[in-house]
């Protein structure tokens, strides 16, 4: 293990904090809970609301993230996003099936998605101020790595109130928004105390209508910029792929197996397995980056969805499921990861906040295909399992997309 400066521990710990958002509320509990309110009438329709959310934020953050570069601003934006994501979180846990208010329920979904994503916007720019370029694969690791393996334990101990309380009851899920929340806030705080923002541009007096124009600027330059927009391009689709996946596990799960094959203790059970999966098979990923280059590892991880795609339509039993959340695992975290560090190797470092405002943008919009597409091919043809396989292409694409660009990762 290397040693880790202050600021590096710091970033890492955001991991540690955010991941539990992102296995309770888009992940685990909320599908849950939204399946719970009897005017609901498929739990697949989540997908549209995951939409609604990515489009909003996508819509927010290239124009965020080049306000973000001006000096002292990255850490303002970043607490802003932050606290709108955990109290939305936390407000989640007082709206229980019984009220029969789903719609509030989601709107404070979609703000939490919000304010989760926006936060990342930054949080994932903030790399080039606290380690640098040769560095940056291990460290993106790490904090995926540390981030899965540390959302074990809220989630553990919510799944232990769940049990406990009544699977079939909301209380547990609705303590488990506030633990996740609580979690969330504490591992923020080292970073906001202890980073600062390196790399920016110095203010105007017009920040706002400058940022248009920096924006603007970075569109007729993009020539300068191709091997940055080549990769966002094939980040588009298969970044879609992950994300669908990470997003629409437990609705397909449980429409495929059926409630009777498949209890919910179970599959929550699957999601702690594939979270302590990916803490070593993150770190592996990383090393192997070092030994063969991110961009090989980053091909592995996209092979490994297109097997567990097709592994997913054929399930028929628990085990099937326990061995294709594995599959999962094992490349969620490495995929993610060195995506981000390959990015951040690739940008001008002082305009991070407006190329990740991109990166989070071409991963957002991304995201409203894959959960749509699911959706709708369940209502067109009766049958979840069939949506799997829609996802596959995305994947493909956006593979002969990257294979075409440079291992030597500081070219643009």
């Amino acid at each position: 293990m290397i040693k880790l400066s202050r600021e590096e521990k710091s970033w890492i710990l955001v991991d540690c904090g955010n991941s539990a958002y992102s296995m309770a509320v888009t992940t685990a509990l909320l599908p849950i809970m939204f399946g719970m309110f009897d005017n609901v009438k498929r739990s697949m329709d989540l997908g549209y609301f995951n939409s609604i959310a990515s489009i909003l934020v996508a819509a927010l953050s290239p124009v965020l993230g080049a306000a973000a570069d001006y000096k002292d601003k990255k850490k303002r934006f970043f607490v802003f996003f932050t606290c709108l994501g955990i109290l939305s979180t936390a407000s989640l846990a007082f709206i229980p099936p019984s009220s029969g208010q789903w719609q509030l329920l989601i709107l404070f979904f979609i703000l939490s998605a919000i304010g989760f994503a926006g936060s990342n916007i930054f949080y994932d720019a903030f790399i080039v101020d606290v380690t640098s370029d040769e560095r940056m694969d291990k460290i993106s690791s790490l904090g995926f790595a540390f981030g899965y393996i540390s959302s074990v334990i809220p989630f553990g101990i919510s799944l232990v109130l769940i049990f406990l309380l009544g699977m079939e009851k909301s209380i547990g899920y609705q303590i488990g928004f506030i633990i996740t929340a609580l979690w969330w806030g504490l591992f923020t705080i080292p970073m906001i105390r202890n980073v600062k923002q390196v790399h920016y541009v110095e203010p105007h007096q017009d920040m706002v209508k400058n940022s248009f124009k920096r924006l603007a600027e970075t569109f007729k330059q993009m020539k300068q910029y191709k091997t940055v927009f080549c990769f966002l391009g094939a980040y588009f689709f298969y970044i879609d792929g992950v994300d669908t996946i990470i997003k629409m596990v437990i609705p397909y799960a449980t429409a495929v197996m059926g409630n009777d094959a498949l209890d919910t203790f179970s599959l929550l059970a699957i999601l702690l397995i594939i979270q302590i999966i990916a803490f070593p098979c993150a770190i592996f990923y990383g090393n192997m980056a070092k030994r063969y280059s991110a961009r090989t590892m980053i091909i592995v991880g996209i092979f490994t969805y297109i097997i567990s795609c097709i592994a997913a339509f054929f399930v028929s039993s628990v085990w099937h499921i326990f061995i294709l959340g594995a599959m999962i695992g094992s490349a969620q975290g490495g995929i993610q990861a060195l995506s981000r560090s390959y990015f951040a190797k690739i940008i001008p470092k002082d305009k991070s906040n407006e190329f990740f405002g991109f990166y989070n943008i071409f991963g957002k919009f991304s995201a409203i295909m894959g959960p749509t597409l699911m959706s709708l091919t369940t209502a067109v043809t009766g049958n979840a399992r069939w949506s799997i396989l829609g996802i596959i292409p995305l994947f493909l694409v956006g593979f002969l997309i990257f294979v075409r660009l440079p291992i030597e990762t500081k070219l643009r």
